[in-house]
């Protein structure tokens, strides 16, 4: 009867410590989540803002250079998410963490004082949006930590969690620019620490608040956690090696090589598409329509804004849609929507945009080019398409219309082909090992991310909107024919091998 007795005391006391150890274990994944949101936040609250906030620091900066700088970011983060994914495998993921958060606090307060060096400002900007990228490399260290907490019960829905946190990032980030551009350009001098808060450095000097209480919760919230797959507490290791993974009889057989290749090579498309469009939108919006820096920042906020809520309605959709009528047929029509917004982008008719030049002295184009520069805060400051880019001068304009209808079938066929990818590269693979195959599917929209910007902003600087979209248009039409002639290769491993039927 004592044994019976203390048997239970046992059983009771570690089930109170498997509770207090659960709950533990969801404070710190809901702390992932929140540098998750950081690291979606820390890209988007500035990229409606960028190119009037170069033009105003470095009148000499053109979109060619725009280019370079949203490509820091992404390039920033293609290097270091390895790193410190190596660095989480041998040490407590803690100290990634921290060191990453911390180098993405420095960043955005560097941002928020390139203005203020008297010369070489938009190379300041480079560095300190490629800062911001090594900060969001712990990208890697998020979802390591987050897959090595959950069972497999729980793993769909914390990743799920997880992406829609990602997704409030990306919604958030241009709505809270958006608010700032009320600051205006002018903004409020804080002299003490030679600061300048307008709207340009206020969504960074946010974001940086943001990080520090990121890092207050990681150092208090935080602990190592590590469940198997039934959901049982194990020590926390950070590092396993593939190689030790046996891999049952039912599940053996080769993965399809060919159409692993394929689906990175959609998946570079897709990101790399999206990356053009999220790239050109202020500058072509600036000068099609003639707005000024404030305008375009507080409209392209408001517009990225609305397309994040209409991928969130678009996510919900997909997953009943797709049980229906399956993966590969989602991406096709994905593909095809985002075909018809690049091509309803094109422009046509014969009206032609306004120059900025007419608008701010009747003069020769070569007198203008040596006029100085209407200073931002007087009534005269330029809008139109500027007469250094000749196309303005016999391109046809692009009316609001048709930029915001291409926005909204961009905004449907963009996250149909995300999930979509990401879901069928995943049945392809089949119950093998992932690590490797993921992260040649991570670096292949890392390098997207990092080449669209660079592509869009040469094409455009020089050859202009009608050029830079009939490519974009070719792009896609190539990504629709490797599609329909690999469609029969992209289906799931286990269908493959016929253990299931489709």
């Amino acid at each position: 009867m004592p044994l019976m007795e203390s048997d239970e005391n046992t059983s009771l006391l570690r089930g109170d410590i498997t509770s207090d150890a659960d709950k533990s274990r969801w404070r710190s994944i809901r702390v992932m989540y929140f540098t998750m949101f950081l690291s979606s936040v820390g890209f988007t609250i500035v990229i409606t803002s960028i190119w009037p906030y170069l033009k105003k620091i470095d009148g000499n900066a053109d979109a060619s250079f725009l280019g370079w700088v949203v490509a820091a970011y992404s390039l920033g983060q293609m290097v270091a998410s390895p790193l410190f994914g190596l660095w989480s495998n041998h040490r407590p993921r803690r100290e990634p963490l921290i060191c990453s958060i911390f180098i993405n606090v420095s960043a955005n307060i560097y941002y928020a004082y390139v203005c203020l060096p008297s010369s070489h400002n938009k190379i300041h900007m480079l560095m300190a949006r490629t800062f911001v990228g090594i900060g969001a490399g712990n990208v890697a260290v998020v979802r390591s930590y987050v897959a090595g907490a959950t069972s497999l019960k729980e793993r769909t829905s914390a990743m799920a969690n997880m992406s829609a946190c990602q997704a409030l990032g990306f919604i958030l980030g241009p709505a809270l620019q958006a608010a700032f551009s009320f600051i205006g350009e002018t903004g409020v001098s804080v002299n003490v620490i030679k600061l300048q808060v307008n709207m340009y450095t206020a969504p960074a000097l946010l974001a940086a608040c943001f990080g520090i209480i990121n890092i207050l919760l990681v150092i208090l919230v935080l602990r190592e956690h590590c469940v198997d797959d039934h959901g049982q507490h194990i020590h926390a290791i950070n590092y396993t090696q593939e190689e030790q993974v046996d891999v049952a009889p039912e599940v053996a057989g080769d993965i399809d090589q060919i159409a692993v290749f394929t689906s990175n090579v959609l998946f570079f498309v897709i990101l790399f598409i999206f990356a053009v469009f999220e790239t050109i939108s202020t500058p072509l919006s600036m000068d099609m329509f003639a707005w000024t820096r404030k305008e375009a920042v507080l409209y392209n906020g408001i517009i990225l804004a609305a397309i994040g809520f209409e991928s969130i309605l678009v996510f919900l959709v997909v997953k009943v849609v797709s049980a229906r009528v399956g993966d590969r047929p989602l991406l096709l029509g994905g593909l095809i929507l985002i075909f018809a917004g690049f091509f309803i982008l094109l422009p046509w008719g014969n009206q032609f945009p306004k120059i900025q030049w007419a608008d701010i002295q009747n003069n020769t184009m070569p007198a203008l080019r040596l006029a100085p520069t209407p200073s931002s805060n007087t009534s005269l400051e330029p809008t139109g398409c500027p007469s250094e880019q000749v196309w303005c001068l016999f391109t046809p304009v692009i009316h609001l219309a048709q930029y915001i209808t291409s926005d909204i079938l961009i905004g449907v066929g963009y996250p149909t082909c995300n999930v979509m990818s990401y879901t069928l590269y995943s049945k392809i693979l089949g119950p093998k090992p992932q690590g490797v195959y993921m992260g040649w599917l991570t670096a292949s929209g890392s390098g997207a991310r990092t080449l669209g910007p660079v592509f869009v902003s040469h094409v455009y600087t020089l050859l202009g909107p009608r050029w830079a979209f009939s490519v974009i248009c070719v792009i896609v039409l190539a990504a629709v024919v490797l599609l329909s002639a690999m469609y029969k290769r992209l289906i799931a491993f286990s269908v493959r091998h016929g253990r299931i039927q489709e």
